[in-house]
């Protein structure tokens, strides 16, 4: 089995759960903090299939598993960053 076959399950459940999410509005910081470890994971996931495509040689997968990756990575900074900004115990937390 390639790295490829073993991603697809993963990433057809994340697609499952982001059409979940996009139905539905993110009501807390924790849906927040969520999404953002899901898309890290997913972004995780890339890596390592964009690796054992360099390693297999396959440019055109790593390149596709690479960008993925990153779109992952920038998806899962902002709604870190939702959390973040959105939690009012930080604030709290700083001031006091």
């Amino acid at each position: 089995m390639s790295n490829e076959q073993t991603l697809d399950l993963p990433v057809d459940n994340a697609a499952h759960l982001q059409d979940e999410f996009h139905d539905e509005e993110l009501d807390s910081i924790g849906d927040h903090h969520r999404m953002a470890a899901h898309h890290f994971s997913l972004a995780a996931e890339h890596h390592i299939a964009a690796a054992a495509a360099d390693d297999d040689g396959d440019d055109e997968s790593n390149a596709r598993h690479a960008y993925l990756a990153y779109r992952h990575q920038l998806n899962a900074v902002q709604y870190a960053e939702i959390a973040a900004l959105d939690n009012d115990c930080l604030d709290d937390a700083i001031e006091g």
